[in-house]
C-alpha cells in the first residue's frame, strides 16, 4: 500500500503523534510541581497507613494530570499502526524530552540579567534565577527513573494490547485498553518511583509501595473515566477514514 503525506492514515498518524509527543513533553515539564488530590477538591488529606507507611494522601505530581490521556493515546495509536507505530512515536518522544532537558541545563548555565533577579519580587519571587533552576532544574534521578519507566510501559502496554485483541478480534475495544492499561499503569508508577526514590534517594520499598499504590489507583480510575474519549477519538478516526481503510488499517497493525 502506497503511503504518502496526503494519505489519510499518514494525517491520522502525525495529528494522534504530535498529540502524543507534546503530552508527554508537557507532562515531564509540569510534573516538578506536587499537588494534594483531596485539597483540590476541597477535602481532608486521607492520610492512611499503608505498607506500615503512616499518613499516606493522594500526593501527585502534575505530571499524572496526562499520563492517564497518554496511555488512551498510545491505545488509538496501536489500533490503527500496531506496535511499529507506537514505538516510533515513543523513541521520537523521549528523544525530544532528553532534547529539551539539555536546553534547560544549558539555559541554567546562562549568566542572568541584572535586573531580571528581583523582577518579580513584588509578586513573592525575590530570585529568579532560582526559581528558574529549581524548576527546570530536576534531579538526573528522576528524569532517568521518568523515561525508563516511560519507555517500559509503553512495550508492556503494547504487548497487553495486542494479546487481548488476537483473543476478541475487533470486538470489545474497552477491554483490551482497559486491560493493557490496567498493567502499564501498575509498572509505569513502580518503576518511575522504584529509580527516581528507591535508589536515587534512598527511599525504602514500603514507602516506595505506598506511594506507587496511590498513584497507580489515582491513574487507572482516571483511564477509566476517560475511556469513553477513547470511544469518541476512535469514533471520529474511523468516520475520517472511512470503514473500508479503518479496517484495512487496523488489519495491518494486527500483523505487525
Amino acid at each position: 500500500m502506497h503511503i504518502s503525506i496526503q494519505h489519510k492514515g499518514t494525517k491520522v498518524f502525525l495529528i494522534l503523534g504530535s498529540f502524543f509527543v507534546a503530552n508527554a513533553l508537557i507532562a515531564e515539564c509540569i510534573g516538578v510541581k506536587i499537588f494534594s488530590l483531596e485539597k483540590t477538591f476541597g477535602l481532608n488529606p486521607l492520610n492512611a497507613t499503608i505498607f506500615n507507611q503512616p499518613e499516606i494522601s493522594f500526593t501527585l505530581t502534575c505530571g499524572v494530570l496526562l499520563w492517564p490521556l497518554e496511555f488512551i493515546m498510545t491505545d488509538i495509536i496501536n489500533e490503527y499502526f500496531g506496535p511499529k507505530g507506537v514505538k516510533r512515536v515513543s523513541y521520537i518522544a523521549v528523544s525530544l524530552i532528553l532534547y529539551a532537558f539539555m536546553m534547560f541545563y544549558f539555559s541554567m548555565q546562562l549568566a542572568p540579567a541584572d535586573f531580571w533577579i528581583d523582577v518579580n519580587a513584588e509578586k513573592g519571587v525575590p530570585d529568579m534565577p532560582s526559581a528558574f533552576n529549581a524548576i527546570f532544574g530536576q534531579g538526573m534521578w528522576i528524569i532517568l527513573g521518568s523515561l525508563s519507566a516511560f519507555l517500559i510501559s509503553q512495550i508492556v502496554d503494547v504487548t497487553i494490547f495486542h494479546w487481548i485483541k488476537r483473543k476478541t478480534g475487533q470486538k470489545k475495544m474497552w477491554l483490551r485498553a482497559t486491560g493493557s492499561t490496567f498493567v502499564s499503569q501498575l509498572v509505569d508508577s513502580f518503576i518511575v518511583l522504584f529509580i527516581a526514590f528507591y535508589i536515587g534517594q534512598g527511599w525504602s520499598m514500603s514507602l516506595v509501595l505506598a506511594i506507587c499504590l496511590f498513584n497507580y489507583t489515582y491513574k487507572f480510575i482516571a483511564a477509566i473515566i476517560l475511556t469513553p474519549v477513547m470511544y469518541l477519538i476512535h469514533h471520529y478516526i474511523d468516520n475520517y477514514l472511512g470503514a473500508d481503510l479503518a479496517l484495512e488499517m487496523k488489519q495491518e497493525a494486527m500483523k505487525s
